[in-house]
């Protein structure tokens, strides 16, 4: 009995939050005690052999925030260990950036530890350690196929990186805005409903919140004030409840512990949302908890409440009959208290809590004598559905954009029978074909109707929660129609039509593929053949995660992929093989002799620029900004010198005085000047890397390959290892630029990189 109440009061402690720049050794003790609370093992010598050799191997490197990086590790064991799980998971937490930061291997983890500890850290650094020459959505969907593939094997991964982007998100104010809002988004879409379908609310609510304070920073601070206004008036509510609600549970003789609480901001920002309702009109952001030993005792407990409170109709939702996907289990209703204030009381047994506490990681097995989760990880259909997906989608951006659709947390559910009495959930708005879909690929490819209830009804139908489905098949059906893809509500469903056409009309799509390229390589000036060695394709196939190079062909056919993706991956496979191998020295000299050589830069003329309301007037670029054709620019009329083109983002006009802004004049690019090039134009970016040997190596051959010539090159490093590199090089406008960059964040250790502004 005891240990169950210091269990409950583990679970009801919210995950904690060490200060920035708290001493190491500080946080480590705090991690020692954490996993004392509740792991049977005294032996904890490979946590303490973890934090030593991470401490050694980051010592010489710092945080945005200036801090120690060893701070970060063991904030994320921390994290791991309040949600109580195994030493391995809590040693590759403190390891998981020692592969990709440190000249640290997985062989030497695999020596020191063992090969379980070195498969989750190897799971969790193949997520960043990408190399690719795409945009940044690619590399991000290349990223999550990486990421569950690792999860497949081994849940743990998902838990390490869920820790990880939680301090990370907690640390996001030391990151430059576009940064911060770009890292919430991601957490938004995929971490936080990643945390929600594990059912590790702990971690998911903290997510949801913090995205939001950085995504819709106005919104949040609105909502947080208006919810501090009258603060000690809702405690005080929610206290009076508590009281009236023990006071019937406790002559009802049910053994339970009350709370209650304000519902967290997103979840209330969410119900705004999708309700299109004012802060005042929400019925339910308090919430009181009642936590009871049996299941028995829930209904109980129900019975009680009902006869107390009158309820809100259709607002008793049973998850305890229906858990959702992600385990969960509760009674909730919606009821008016005495004052005329709505709130909700949820009612569960002491087991269900820790499960909606802790999710899938509440069922881990201390591994001391074997035991996993195994049995668990067989309900993350969704993980297995999404693993689908990746042999199903050669296209990136259909893969992310699928997956963003299918973990929306904006997205409403509806939960459905078939005629055997099973639950399938769907996303609301689902039809009949989305429900064939969910039981069976064969049923839904066979569908021709469906009855509700018992009543034929259209396959647009809308399901309702509680519908009773049953799907009418037949072996004559000549399989789905091309109209269903707009009807169907589902990512599941969507793919399964898709993939159904690309298997029926496969050789013709092979076909396809061919001509596509060839036309692309004649309309390029390639030969083809150059390009289509054996091992060029391999590379294509393994990038695209196809089996061979059919699937490739067939990929393009049918639109899948793009022929000139392919092309530019067999192009680049063939530049790496026959480029030079050069030496840093060699990249120094080679951009010294062409500095000593370099012919005087091109006269400018107007000819590329129009300026509106002035003729006959000369016109010269200005060196803080560099403009290139395809930037947005402005003309200053200058003294005796014609007229000056900047960027519109330039410091030196952002910050111009009042009484020179009317010298300001209208300018643009010719079309020629953008479409066709053909002129240089100088400009300069500024990159950051982490300082490593060879750095200045892969930034030369990156200019090589492109055949761009670099005008001119500083270095500089600071103390804490950290390189500033500025480049200045000619291009034909802001396409070509934007190539060059997407290549150069893609070297190791690159952090950032912008353009000179001023």
């Amino acid at each position: 009995m005891e240990a169950q109440k210091q269990k409950l009061k583990r679970t009801q402690k919210e995950i904690s939050k060490p200060e920035d720049f708290t001493d190491p050794e500080v946080l480590y003790e705090k991690l020692i005690n954490t996993i004392r609370e509740y792991h049977p093992s005294t032996d904890l010598s490979m946590v303490e052999k973890a934090y030593k050799l991470a401490r050694d191997a980051h010592k010489d490197q710092k945080r945005k925030s200036g801090e120690p990086y060893i701070i970060h590790p063991l904030c994320v064991a921390i994290i791991l260990a309040e949600l109580e799980l195994d030493k391995e998971t809590i040693v590759a937490g403190i390891l998981h950036d020692v592969v990709e930061d440190t000249t640290a291997t997985l062989e030497d983890l695999s020596r020191e530890f063992n090969d379980e500890v070195a498969l989750l850290v190897d799971g969790v650094t193949k997520l960043g350690q990408l190399s690719y020459s795409h945009d940044k959505m690619d590399l991000q969907a290349e990223n999550l196929r990486k990421m569950f593939l690792a999860m497949a094997k081994d849940i743990r991964v998902i838990l390490i990186k869920l820790a990880d982007r939680l301090h990370n998100m907690r640390t996001l104010q030391y990151m430059r805005p576009e940064k911060q809002k770009e890292k919430a988004r991601e957490t938004m879409d995929i971490y936080a409903p990643i945390a929600h379908r594990l059912g590790i609310s702990k971690i998911k609510t903290e997510l949801d919140d913090l995205s939001l304070k950085y995504l819709q920073p106005e919104v949040y601070k609105d909502l947080e004030e208006k919810l501090q206004t009258n603060k000690e008036g809702r405690e005080n509510f929610i206290q009076s409840i508590i009281d009236e609600v023990s006071k019937h549970i406790e002559e009802a003789g049910i053994r339970a512990e009350i709370d209650g609480r304000v519902k967290h901001l997103f979840s209330i920002y969410k119900k705004m949302r999708n309700q299109n309702k004012t802060l005042d009109q929400i019925y339910d952001i308090f919430a009181v908890r009642i936590k009871v030993d049996t299941v028995k005792d829930c209904y109980a407990a129900l019975g009680v409440i009902h006869e107390m409170y009158k309820p809100i109709p259709g607002r008793f939702k049973d998850y305890i009959a229906m858990p959702k996907q992600n385990m969960y289990q509760s009674l909730h209703t919606t009821l008016i208290g005495s004052s005329g204030t709505p709130f909700e009381i949820q009612i569960r047994t002491f087991e269900m809590h820790r499960t909606a506490e802790y999710g899938i990681a509440a069922h881990w097995k201390y591994k001391e004598g074997g035991g996993n989760i195994n049995k668990e990880e067989e309900k993350l259909s969704w993980l297995r559905q999404i693993l689908e997906w990746q042999q199903d989608m050669s296209d990136n951006k259909e893969f992310l954009t699928m997956l963003k659709t299918d973990l929306d947390l904006f997205t409403e559910q509806v939960y459905c029978f078939t005629p055997q009495g099973d639950v399938k959930t769907l996303p609301a708005g689902s039809t009949p074909i989305d429900f064939a879909y969910m039981i069976h690929t064969a049923v839904g490819n066979k569908m021709v109707g469906a009855r509700v209830n018992g009543r034929q009804v259209p396959i647009d139908y809308k399901l309702q929660n509680g519908d009773r489905v049953t799907i009418v098949t037949s072996q004559n059906s000549n399989g789905p129609s091309r109209d269903w893809l707009s009807i169907v509500k589902s990512s599941q469903a969507k793919t399964k039509i898709n993939q159904w056409f690309k298997t029926q009309f496969k050789e013709e799509n092979i076909s396809k593929g061919k001509e596509l390229l060839d036309r692309y390589c004649k309309a390029k000036g390639l030969v083809m053949s150059k390009y289509m060695k054996p091992e060029y394709q391999k590379k294509c196939m393994h990038k695209y995660g196809l089996k061979n190079w059919d699937s490739i062909l067939a990929a393009i056919g049918h639109g899948g992929l793009k022929e000139g993706q392919v092309i530019n991956k067999l192009v680049e496979e063939y530049d790496k093989e026959n480029q030079k191998n050069l030496t840093d020295q060699d990249a120094l000299n080679e951009i010294e002799e062409k500095n000593k050589t370099k012919v005087a830069e091109k006269a400018r003329s107007k000819s590329g620029i129009t300026v509106r309301g002035i003729h006959d007037v000369s016109v010269r670029f200005s060196k803080c900004c560099s403009p290139v054709p395809g930037d947005e620019i402005i003309g200053f009329v200058t003294r005796g010198r014609g007229i000056s083109i900047h960027r519109t983002d330039c410091v030196n006009i952002l910050s111009m005085p009042e009484s020179d802004r009317a010298r300001l004049i209208d300018a643009e690019w010719e079309e020629e000047a953008v479409e066709k090039g053909g002129e240089l134009y100088m400009t300069e970016i500024c990159l950051y890397a982490h300082n490593r040997t060879g750095i200045l190596l892969d930034i030369s051959k990156v200019f090589m390959e492109l055949k761009v010539d670099i005008k001119s090159v500083s270095t500089r490093t600071s103390k804490q290892g950290l390189a500033t590199i500025v480049l200045s090089f000619e291009i034909g406008g802001i396409d070509d630029l934007n190539h060059i960059i997407k290549k150069l964040r893609n070297i190791e250790s690159v952090i950032d990189i912008e353009r000179s502004a001023g």
